[in-house]
């Protein structure tokens, strides 16, 4: 990735926003399905899917699809990965985020090996 001024500001802006703040929070602990982000943080697909665009196209995500769902975890890229793991480290403290951490535990216990529905 060449940094440029737009390519960094768009990638600040990414994270520029609670809910994809909040989705980075969950996906800080591995590969989520869209399935289990919706249900962690409560959100509609379609809320869903649109943050998870954006945060990709900002370079914080990488995406694979696996049948007919989509699972993301954060951007292995060596330019971004400090700043990346710094926020992450700093948001774990944040009420809101622990908050999600919680649901997240408590919902893939609930699942368990089960793959998504749908």
């Amino acid at each position: 990735m060449i940094a440029t001024l737009q390519k960094t500001a768009d990638f600040f802006k990414g994270a520029g926003e609670p809910t994809r703040l909040r989705i980075l929070g969950v996906l800080r602990h591995g590969e989520l399905c869209v399935c289990d982000i919706m249900a962690v943080l409560d959100l509609p697909q379609s809320t869903a899917s649109r943050h998870l665009a954006y945060l990709r196209n900002a370079g914080w995500l990488e995406s694979r699809r696996k049948n007919k769902w989509v699972y993301y975890k954060l951007q292995h890229v060596s330019e971004t990965e400090k700043i990346i793991t710094d926020i992450l480290n700093y948001m774990a403290g944040v009420p809101d985020i622990q908050k999600d951490y919680d649901a997240m535990a408590r919902h893939l216990a609930e699942k368990k090996t089960t793959s998504c529905a749908g």
